[in-house]
């Protein structure tokens, strides 16, 4: 029988839980590098920002996803200062809304969209069109055409096809598209290992090793309303070295000499994409941005002063790494109970009221998440548990393995971190459950930045 698409992270036996995953000495006691900055815990209670998560549950309700905003904005200018003479333009897909985008304008960061409806948002919250980038592997001709109308700083092509409304829309509107060309360097970065083989078998960018890329230089550089800024790259997501961008840049950094040699253009640009890693758990130990820009800017320095070709304008493309750390979402326990396994051992499954609809990469990609409890001082001691969602799947797991009070019960709160990224932009109704709310905490004072939907938001969309 054919086991459930989200049922793989059910096969785990046993109550040890994995070898990186610790019996901590106190399970009340922060892991402090997994939070963002302005939360502590006191007398038990979890606090941002000096205010109580318990007066948040009770004010907004659960689930709840809880944004640091001072902590977003900081890490937003840590990449910013750390990267000298670069553009860091911020990967909305990781989390975007008008109060973010106008945190990120605010913060002297552009802006990267991937779709009609990121455009849309960044456009309310009157984010500067001339610094904002638009991705994406299968624009609309009215995705561009928006594009082209209110100006954006640049579009990055992803396909032949596009290169040919392009040029169509820049007859028709009369105006000249920035543009650079995506493109694949074989390079797939994982953490702390990356490998450099056949990983051009994807639906993103131009292959290099085929000659595509170069061909794809060949017809913009033809085209009139066409200007061609430069070439991009994009490895991966959640690296913690710079090892994967070395290679990559080399190889894109080839490419870049040789469409100057043959073609005879000077580009002026390089953008070496993003996917830098954050701590979910405690195995993780992700770079901070100095070291990043530290280690990304030599890297570009030395490969251009090896090809004897002029240092390009680099750009890249933080998103997890500014929001994933500033949010943690908070849950209430609903039921809980232990589970016999073979061999005599068990497992305590603690349901809250959220779950997949708010937070699906641990069944979609298997990702580990950390938890605490918000809500409270416990003496009992901690007990391995698996922290479950609500809804009508096996898969629907929010925390696999943690070591949790043993008195944990119904009515308490959790608060899982780095849950900024990813989390709400791939939200769902499933079960028909409606989204989480996001609420932004600065200076002890806390405010909606998105609404809480409502079984009548579901119930608007169906005609009958």
């Amino acid at each position: 029988m054919r086991s459930h698409e989200a049922g793989a992270l059910h096969g785990q036996a046993g109550d040890r839980g994995p070898a990186w995953l610790k019996i901590p000495e106190d399970p009340n006691q922060l892991v402090s590098h997994l939070w963002s900055d302005g939360v502590a815990k006191v007398d038990g209670v979890l606090t941002v920002a000096g205010e109580s998560v318990l007066d948040l549950a009770a004010e907004f309700g659960t689930p709840t996803y809880v944004v640091d905003e001072d902590d977003f904005r900081r890490r937003a200018r840590g990449f910013r200062d750390a990267f000298v003479g670069a553009d860091v333009y911020y990967a909305g897909k990781a989390f975007l809304c008008v109060a973010a985008a106008r945190w990120i304008a605010d913060e002297g960061l552009n802006l990267d969209v991937c779709s009609g409806g990121e455009l849309a948002v960044a456009l309310k919250a009157d984010f500067p069109p001339a610094r904002i980038g638009l991705h994406g592997n299968n624009k609309s001709t009215a995705e561009l055409r928006r594009a082209l109308e209110v100006g954006v700083g640049r579009i990055i092509i992803d396909s032949v096809e596009e290169i040919g409304r392009l040029r169509d829309l820049t007859a028709e509107l009369g105006v000249t598209a920035p543009v650079m060309i995506r493109v694949t360097a074989g390079v797939e970065a994982h953490t702390h290992e990356y490998i450099s083989t056949s990983h051009e078998d994807q639906k993103f960018g131009f292959s290099i090793s085929g000659g595509d890329a170069l061909d794809a230089a060949r017809r913009v550089l033809a085209e009139p309303g066409l200007e061609l800024r430069g070439l991009h790259s994009h490895i991966g997501s959640q690296i913690f070295v710079t090892d994967g961008f070395e290679v990559a840049a080399r190889r894109v950094l080839r490419l870049h000499a040789e469409i100057e040699t043959e073609l005879g253009v000077a580009l002026p640009e390089f953008d070496l994409g993003g996917g830098f890693g954050i701590a979910y758990t405690t195995q993780d130990d992700p770079s901070t941005a100095a070291d990043l820009a530290r280690g990304m800017l030599k890297i570009v320095d030395d490969e251009c002063a090896a090809m004897g070709i002029a240092v390009p304008h680099l750009s890249i493309e933080p998103g997890r790494a500014i929001a994933g750390p500033s949010t943690f979402t908070l849950y209430e326990v609903g039921t809980s109970k232990s589970v016999s396994l073979d061999g005599g051992a068990a497992r305590r499954y603690v349901s809250v009221d959220g779950g997949m609809s708010d937070n699906i990469r641990p069944a979609l990609y298997g990702a580990d998440y950390s938890c605490t409890l918000a809500s409270r001082t416990s003496e009992a001691p901690a007990v391995l548990s698996r922290v479950v969602g609500k809804h009508c799947e096996s898969g629907d797991i929010v925390v696999k393995d943690e070591f949790l009070p043993g008195d944990v019960a119904a009515g308490d709160l959790l608060a899982v971190p780095g849950t900024g990224a990813y989390c709400r932009s791939l939200a769902s109704n499933y079960n028909h459950v409606p989204r989480a709310a996001v609420i932004a905490v600065k200076d002890g004072e806390a405010r909606v930045i998105l609404r809480r939907e409502t079984e009548d938001d579901l119930l608007t969309l169906d005609i009958g």
